[in-house]
């Protein structure tokens, strides 16, 4: 069945799917088909494929004859994915917005998004399983995505940042709302602090505040119990013992200084009376040896037993 809504083309629109090229539009929901729609029109600017039963994204899912489509907007959610394949979007170089969202991705390639350079919004929201969350992570740590601006990993049950670098993104926004984060980490706030154009959304995650969390404010504890619900830019470092921290710190840093400089008076010591010790070395080497001439001889002596016949 295919609903063909543009009058100025002659093109075939996709089984199951509606055309509109003024446009350049192309809506498939539904069916029973296993696989991205293929013969996609070369106008399609905006290509939506939805409640279908796709659990592989398969390498080059979208390239057509070796065709490349000039497709700004794919959006393949709500299709019971779980697979994509390496170099999956391989066609789509003009690609600027791919949703991913809803879907249940247990397998990620990590060359799952190479082929996208001037890809600019990527949604991932409820759709990573935990099993496939480090996978994710080698996936978007790639120069391959080096001109995103928005990142949406919203309702994943992530524990953590997945990013391992900021610097290869030019990222504006990262949405990481309704997840399971309890502490980012001193290097990610760090990381994130020095991003000043990126806009990060933290909220609704079970944070435990603590001292890596005083510079980022806007968010709510969950833990320690009695700071909970409390907003963390309302507590006072003493809240959350940074203080008791920073004091531990000096004094590990302050004992080593004090031990690295007992070392040194030590050696120095042992430098300047080199001589003196020497010399006492070699008395107590002497005075060893002497004691060990005379032992020998007492013990010749005793051994012999014409001299123990005399005694008695």
């Amino acid at each position: 069945k295919c609903a063909f809504l543009c009058s100025k083309t002659d093109d075939a629109c996709p089984s199951s799917c509606i055309c509109a090229r003024d446009s350049g539009t192309v809506t498939c929901q539904d069916g029973e088909d296993t696989e991205a729609p293929g013969d996609i029109p070369e106008w399609t600017s905006t290509l939506t494929v939805t409640g279908r039963n796709i659990s592989t994204l398969q390498r080059g899912a979208f390239v057509d004859n070796g065709t490349k489509l000039d497709m700004a907007t794919l959006s393949l959610s709500d299709n019971g994915m779980q697979v994509i394949e390496p170099y999956a979007f391989l066609g789509l170089p003009g690609l600027r917005v791919l949703d991913l969202s809803h879907n249940q991705l247990s397998s990620i390639s990590a060359r799952a998004f190479h082929g996208l350079p001037e890809l600019r919004s990527l949604y991932l929201n409820d759709t990573v399983s935990p099993a496939a969350v480090t996978q994710l992570s080698i996936a978007l740590n790639t120069q391959s995505l080096r001109n995103l601006r928005r990142l949406e990993l919203a309702g994943n049950r992530l524990k953590s940042v997945l990013l391992m670098r900021f610097d290869i993104y030019n990222l504006h926004t990262l949405v990481l709302v309704n997840n399971s984060i309890q502490s980012i980490g001193w290097e990610n706030v760090t990381n994130l602090y020095q991003q000043r154009n990126l806009q990060v959304y933290l909220s609704f995650n079970p944070f435990r505040c603590t001292c890596d969390l005083r510079y980022v404010g806007q968010l709510l504890c969950s833990d320690p119990e009695t700071k909970k619900g409390l907003p963390l830019e309302m507590l006072r470092p003493a809240d959350v013992d940074c203080m008791n921290e920073n004091l531990e710190t000096v004094s590990y840093v302050f004992l080593g200084i004090v031990l690295a400089l007992i070392g040194v008076v030590f050696l120095m010591v042992l430098y300047l009376n080199r001589g003196g010790i020497k010399r006492w070395l070699n008395n107590i080497r002497e005075a060893c040896r002497d004691h060990m001439e005379v032992y020998h001889y007492r013990y010749e002596q005793d051994s012999d037993p014409r001299l123990a016949n005399v005694a008695v």
